[in-house]
Parts: C-alpha cells; sequence; structure tokens
C-alpha cells in the first residue's frame, strides 16, 4: 500500500498525514511526548542506542523525542529536503547554521531582517568570522566577496521590508561555482509559494513563528537542508541549547496541518489590498511581488507559486505621517512580528529594522514613511476599507 508521505500525494495530503507512527489508541495525531529522558531495559540497550547501533530516544535536548522528530519529518517534506531541524526560535535556526557553515566567511545578499543583520555585525563579527553585506543593486560583486572557498551565502527573498526578490537558481550556480554553500531564509514565501531547495540552494531556514506557526501562539525555528548538511547544525543546536520544547512542537505540527489554505488565503488578500493601494493618492509606493510593476515581478512569476501576505506601502510625508496611519488603523493590529490569522502593521524604522542607523536603512531603500502590512485572513473588502479611512485621515 502506498505510503500517506509518498511524493506521489500532493503536498496537502503529506502534510495533513504526516505521521512516524499509529497511535495505540486510534488517534489521527500523535499525543505529546512531553519528557525530557527515556528509561532502557539494561545497559547494553542503552549503549546499542547512543553508538547508533539501534534507533531510540535518548534525551530530549538533543533532539531525540518523539513529538520533535515528527515534527521534522513533516517540515522535511514541506522544502523536499533529507532532513530537518526544529528550533526554539527563527534567531536560534539562523545562528546555529552561520555557526556550522559560516566560520570561513559570510557573504550576504539583499536586505536583511533587523535582527539577523544585528547578529552579525554585533556577534558574529567580533568572534573574528568575515561578514559581507552587498546590496541587492551590488550583486555583480559577488564572485569578489568569495574569495575564497567554504564561504556561506546568505540571503531573503522576498525580503523584509522591501519585498525585494533575488534569483535564488542563479545565486547557487554562483555560489558553487566558488565553493560556497547558500542559505535562503524563506519565511516570507512559505515553503507554499517557494521551495528553495528545488532551485538549487543548499539550506532553507524559516522563523516558523511567522507562517508555518499562523496563529501567533508559538516561538520557533525550522532549517531543512540534506542531512550532510544538517548534521553540523545539529551539533550546535545540541550544545547550545536551542532545542524546541515538545508541546510547542506539537503545536506547529498542528499549524502545518492548515499551512496550505491559510497560504492560498494570505496571496488572495495581499494582492488585492497591493491592487487597491497602488491607486491611492496618499501612498508613494506600494511594494508587492504580485504586482505587475514591481521590480522583481516577473523574476517572482518564474521562481514562486504565489505571492506571499506581506506587503510594504511608503506613505508620503515620510515618518509621523506613517505613524499616524498606522495609529488610525481598526483592523489591522499595531504590533510586530507577522504571518498571523490577524492583519498586523508596524512601521520597520521603529520596529524590526530600529536598530539599523538610518543612513544604512536609507541605502536599502527602508523609509522612515515605510509600513509593513501583514495581511491575515479577514474579509479582504474590510481591510481595504481600514486602510482606506486611516489613509483619509491624513
Amino acid at each position: 500500500m502506498q505510503s500517506k508521505s509518498s511524493p506521489a500525494y500532493g503536498q496537502t495530503t503529506r502534510i495533513i498525514h504526516n505521521r512516524r507512527h499509529e497511535d495505540s489508541f486510534g488517534s489521527p495525531y500523535s499525543p505529546v511526548y512531553n519528557t525530557t529522558t527515556y528509561r532502557y531495559p539494561n545497559t547494553a540497550s542503552l549503549e546499542d542506542v547512543i553508538e547508533g547501533r539501534t534507533q531510540g530516544n535518548l534525551y530530549t535536548r538533543w533532539g531525540s523525542n518523539p513529538s520533535i522528530l515528527e515534527l521534522e519529518q513533516g517540515l522535511a517534506d514541506l522544502e523536499g529536503a533529507g532532513d530537518a531541524l526544529a528550533f526554539a526560535a527563527g534567531m536560534a535556526a539562523i545562528s546555529a547554521t552561520f555557526f556550522a557553515h559560516g566560520r570561513k566567511g559570510i557573504v550576504c545578499v539583499g536586505d536583511l531582517y533587523g535582527g539577523t543583520q544585528e547578529l552579525l555585525t554585533h556577534h558574529i563579527e567580533p568572534l573574528g568570522i568575515p561578514v559581507t553585506f552587498l546590496l541587492h543593486s551590488e550583486i555583480s560583486q559577488l564572485d569578489s566577496a568569495l574569495n575564497t572557498p567554504g564561504k556561506l551565502v546568505y540571503c531573503e527573498s522576498p525580503a523584509n521590508p522591501t519585498l525585494n526578490i533575488l534569483d535564488i537558481h542563479a545565486l547557487a550556480e554562483q555560489s558553487h561555482a566558488r565553493g560556497a554553500m547558500l542559505a535562503v531564509d524563506n519565511t516570507f514565501a512559505t515553503p507554499i509559494n517557494q521551495r528553495p531547495l528545488a532551485l538549487g540552494a543548499d539550506i532553507s531556514i524559516h522563523s516558523a513563528s511567522k507562517y508555518l506557526g499562523g496563529h501567533s501562539d508559538l516561538t520557533a525555528g525550522a532549517v531543512m537542508a540534506s542531512a550532510e548538511k544538517i548534521h553540523p547544525i545539529a551539533q550546535w543546536r545540541k550544545n547550545l541549547g536551542q532545542i524546541l520544547a515538545p508541546d510547542t512542537s506539537a503545536l506547529l505540527s498542528r499549524s502545518l496541518r492548515t499551512l496550505p489554505v491559510r497560504i492560498k488565503q494570505h496571496n488572495n488578500n495581499a494582492l488585492a489590498i497591493a491592487q487597491a493601494m497602488s491607486r491611492h493618492p496618499a501612498i508613494k509606493q506600494v511594494l508587492y511581488p504580485g504586482l505587475s510593476d514591481f521590480s522583481g515581478h516577473n523574476l517572482a512569476r518564474q521562481q514562486m507559486d504565489g505571492y506571499g501576505g506581506m506587503l510594504t506601502i511608503d506613505i508620503a510625508g515620510g515618518k509621523e505621517q506613517a505613524a499616524r496611519v498606522a495609529d488610525s488603523l481598526q483592523i489591522f493590529l499595531l504590533a510586530t512580528s507577522l504571518g498571523g490569522v490577524e492583519s498586523l502593521v508596524s512601521q520597520p524604522c521603529i520596529t524590526s529594522h530600529h536598530g539599523i542607523p538610518r543612513e544604512e536603512r536609507e541605502r536599502h531603500g527602508i523609509t522612515d514613511g515605510m509600513l509593513r502590512l501583514s495581511v491575515g485572513l479577514e474579509d479582504e473588502h474590510d481591510l481595504i476599507a481600514d486602510l482606506q479611512q486611516a489613509l483619509d485621515r491624513l
């Protein structure tokens, strides 16, 4: 009989029927194994597991827990990866990846989440690890930046908060030709809209607190890659104590079952709002890959199956006017983070990129008048009306 995890089944079917074992009481889903350790009948059987002769669970901090392992099986399947790791946060996933594969140097291409940039400049560089930052417009300098083999190229696509799109296939080919690996933060796109590994990337990273969790009620991270590339990352996770708790793992597994249907609605709502806002006189520009006049639209059409639920509007008048709009919204919640069923608004200059100097933000095209919208699952006409009434107050 064909396995429910067989590639012959569609992605949604595989997500819903992800199992590592059948529950003895008939539950369609696995119970939460909220345990830290596991007893063995004798020393010989414990030693067999420790030395890898037989399979078994040892210690949850090491990732050896049925709830965590089942989640990781589902995460790997989402991206078509050989293996996956679950983390206590997206930043834990990023830092472990940097330590495992970036010690010979990290080259960042395009715009980055402010927390990632802070990690690189305040912590990674002081450890003696060389870090190079290239703007989206400076990608022609990548070859010279990869002057020694063994470096890690890192990027976001779509990027936060400009939604800039990078050619993942071309970046992968260029990186591999210079003896480097490519890691892509796929948080904004999700594996429903984009699968970087299929495009040639070596590692796909997620802040699972966002769309994978989808309900603003958990904090988690994920890394998907081949088993060979996952192994050194797992060692950093183990020794830094970055493991995701079993109960949160089960909660995230639950959320993954509705990911495809949620992302479809996020995509539809965001496109409708982007089209409506692009005609408003108080908005200088709307940044959304689904708009035909967006600079990365054609590339997004080639490598994405949907354009996502994130968009950025740049309010004429700057920081104060943008704040007035944010403060006047009634359905959009003024809050950090993204990817939940509820719509959120944030001003990058005072939230996600507050720690980045203004001149550096402006170099990346991040203006003080920008509002980043995480478009939720509410009725699209209500969201459009909410934005219009707030803009009309200017």
